[in-house]
Parts: C-alpha cells; sequence; structure tokens
C-alpha cells in the first residue's frame, strides 16, 4: 500500500463542529482520550495487522472508533461516518451511496448489527476511484 493520507485530529474535529453546525446538537468533546484512541487505532492496526488492512478496513475502523467509543458530546455517528468518507475521499475514492443508505448502514454499526469487516466491503462496493 502506497503512502496513505490519514485523518488529523484537526481535520476530524472541524468536521465535527460543521456537522453540528448544519444539522444541531452539542458542540464539545466527551472523552479526549476515547477521540485520541480512535484516531490512532487505524494506523495501530496497519502497523500490528497481519495481514495489514485494507483501505476500505481502515475507513471501517475510523468510523466504528467513533461512532462506538462516543468521545464528542453530540453527533458521533455522523462524525465517525464523514471522517471515514474524508480518508478514503483523501486516498483517491469517490464515495457514491446516498445519505439515506449511509444513515441506516450506520445506525446498524452503532447498534452492533455491522461490524467492522460489513462495513469496510459496504464501503468498498459504494466507492469508486476519483
Amino acid at each position: 500500500m502506497s503512502e496513505l493520507n490519514w485523518v488529523s485530529k484537526e481535520e476530524c474535529l472541524a468536521l465535527h463542529s460543521m456537522l453540528i453546525a448544519r444539522f444541531g446538537g452539542a458542540d464539545g468533546m466527551r472523552d479526549e482520550k476515547a477521540f485520541e484512541t480512535s484516531l490512532d487505532r487505524p494506523l495501530q492496526h496497519l502497523t500490528y495487522g497481519d495481514p495489514p488492512p485494507s483501505l476500505f478496513e481502515i475507513a471501517a475502523i475510523y468510523c466504528s472508533g467513533i461512532v462506538k467509543s462516543h468521545p464528542f458530546l453530540d453527533g458521533n455517528k455522523r462524525s465517525g461516518f464523514v471522517t471515514a468518507v474524508l480518508f478514503l475521499e483523501s486516498n483517491g475514492y469517490q464515495f457514491e451511496a446516498t445519505e439515506e443508505v449511509a444513515a441506516l448502514q450506520i445506525l446498524a454499526l452503532a447498534d452492533c448489527r455491522l461490524d467492522d469487516e460489513a462495513l469496510a466491503q459496504w464501503l468498498k462496493a459504494n466507492c469508486t476511484l476519483k
């Protein structure tokens, strides 16, 4: 896998604030450590995973880390999903599913009806190379 473009803490925080401003909710951090861990998990999986995760698995790890650890006061599902999409788009892919379909998938992830592997497969099926 070539050099990846990772999502920075600043980018994720800016995305979260933008989503809260647009869709509502409380803007702020509930758990700084959970936030940092969520952003560190993808690199840990890439470094120590055997076999290393695919690009889509990394995106799913970003998403599930934020969705399941609830680092923000509000908007964790939105922020996790958009962070995954930003990661994919900054690495050469275009996400193409509708908001409605994406919302159903992320709700399934949050409710533990969808695991990281299934999310990665869904992301892959809904992306094309730019």
